[in-house]
Parts: structure tokens; sequence; C-alpha cells
């Protein structure tokens, strides 16, 4: 009676374990199960890309991308961007977005790369204008002109140095409009500005009528203090420029007082009566 007793324990025992064994792997199973989800194709970057460089299916190609995991402004076929010219570097395999592409109808080249309202202006430089060629595309330099006061005669020319532009990016240095890799410099005998349609007529009218020279600048200073121009008398002066002449003062010159003579009285008596007359002592 005992050893059935035992038996049916130990089978029930089986059962049970076979079943939880059952449920545990059915559960382990739902856990690890990947569910396959929805993908849509984006367009990246076959080689590394210039800027300026237009795009087309020897450059660029298309791969799988999370559709539950989008990018605003990702392209989804090359066809959508095909001739369409790129305004800043990509590298291999990055994401071409909106945001990097010019208009279709901008071209490709330095053109494309200039944003609505903003021009193009080139200025002659040399190895001391140029800050020996370190003044390359992308990076940023103030514009200083040095010219003579107007109105100053020739005999006492005063001269003035000035800062009229701040933060300038440069586009292009002579007809290279990407930076060399190992940040080399380059001598170039013009380097091209991007400035609003005003700083483009102030910077043509000074490289006229002054001399300009660039200053250097890190890319990331994003100041603009204005600096005060500098004359000459205060660079060249044997001191501090002389004060501006005062107007002469006005000085009160006292007048002596003017004596009034008085008049004559005479006594005149006529009869018994007198009266006294006044005449002027002339």
């Amino acid at each position: 009676m005992n050893k059935n007793r035992v038996v049916i324990g130990l089978f029930l025992a089986v059962v049970v374990a076979i079943l939880l064994s059952a449920y545990v792997y059915r559960a382990f199973q739902q856990a690890t199960a990947v569910r396959p989800s929805k993908t849509e194709q984006i367009v990246v970057a076959m080689t590394p890309l210039g800027l300026g460089t237009r795009l087309d299916s020897t450059n660029v190609r298309t791969i799988s991308w999370p559709g539950d995991s989008p990018v605003p402004g990702m392209i989804t076929s090359v066809e959508s961007a095909q001739g369409r010219a790129v305004i800043t570097p990509v590298a291999q395999n990055e994401m071409i977005l909106e945001s990097k592409l010019a208009p279709k109808e901008a071209g490709g080249g330095l053109p494309a790369t200039i944003p609505e309202g903003m021009r193009a202006i080139s200025v002659a430089v040399n190895e001391v204008v140029g800050v020996a060629g370190f003044v390359t595309p992308g990076t940023s330099v103030d514009v200083l002109v040095t010219g003579q006061i107007p109105g100053a005669t020739q005999s006492g020319a005063q001269y003035v140095t000035r800062t009229i532009l701040e933060n300038v990016r440069v586009l292009a240095a002579g007809q290279k409009i990407e930076q060399d890799k190992d940040g080399k410099p380059a001598s170039v005998p013009v380097v091209t500005l991007l400035v609003t349609p005003k700083d483009a007529g102030t910077l043509a009218m000074a490289s006229t009528e002054g001399k300009i020279q660039l200053a250097l600048r890190n890319t990331i200073d994003a100041q603009t203090p204005d600096p005060v121009p500098v004359l000459q008398a205060s660079v060249f002066g044997s001191g501090a420029p002389p004060p501006p002449a005062q107007p002469p003062s006005r000085h009160i010159v006292a007048q002596k007082p003017v004596v009034v003579p008085l008049p004559y009285t005479v006594e005149i008596i006529v009869g018994g009566k007198r009266e006294d007359k006044s005449f002027p002592n002339e």
C-alpha cells in the first residue's frame, strides 16, 4: 500500500514538472521572439562629398532604415537627390538630408553654396593680407581698411584704420572651395567672402579707396566687439593725441564809467522874489 502511494506521488511530481517546463519554455520563446519591424529606404553618401558636389547614382546609394524612427528631412530615393548639390561637406555613409542640399535649380559648385539673400565677393590678397596663406575656405575673418581721413590736406594728411566687417566666412581661396584636410596654408591671389549686399558695397569701396587687411579669427568665436578706429597720430605721435581745440572764450571788457557833469544853478531875484534856475554844464 505504501509502495503504491510512493509511485503515485512520483508520477504526479513528474507530470507537474513537465507542465511547468512547458510553460517556462513557451514564455521564454515569446520573450525572445524578434518581431519584424517595418523598414524604408534612405539615401546616404557612397563616398565623401565635397562642398558643391552634385549628387547622382555614382556617389549616393540607399540603405534600409527603421520605419518607426524617421529623421526630419531625410531623402528616401536617389531620384529625389539627383542633380542637387551639397552645401556642406558630407562624410562617407552619412545620411543625406534636405538641409544639406541646395535647390535643384541652384546648380553645383560655388553658387550653390551661397545662401539666399547673401553675396560672394572676392578681394585681392597677398602673403600678408591673407595671413600667410591661412585664410582658407571655411575660416572666419575680420576685414580692416586703412585710408586717408576725408577733408585732410595732402601736406597734413591723416590716416585711420577701421574694422569694417566682423566674423565674415571665407567661401573660397583662389578657386578652391574646400579646406585642405591637413590644414596646410595656401598662397592665393584672391579670397572670396560671404557677405550681405550692404557689406558687399562697403567692401568694394574700401578695397578701391584704401588698403585691405584680413584678421584671422577662431571659427567658434562669434563675438563682434566693434573695435574703435585707430588714428595715425595715436600710433606715430609723441604721446597722446592733442585734445581738440576749444572755441575761444568770451572775455568781458570793463568799460570806464561815464562822468556826467552837474548842471549849473543860478539864483534869480526879481523884485522881492527869488527863483533858482538850472542850466546844463556842457
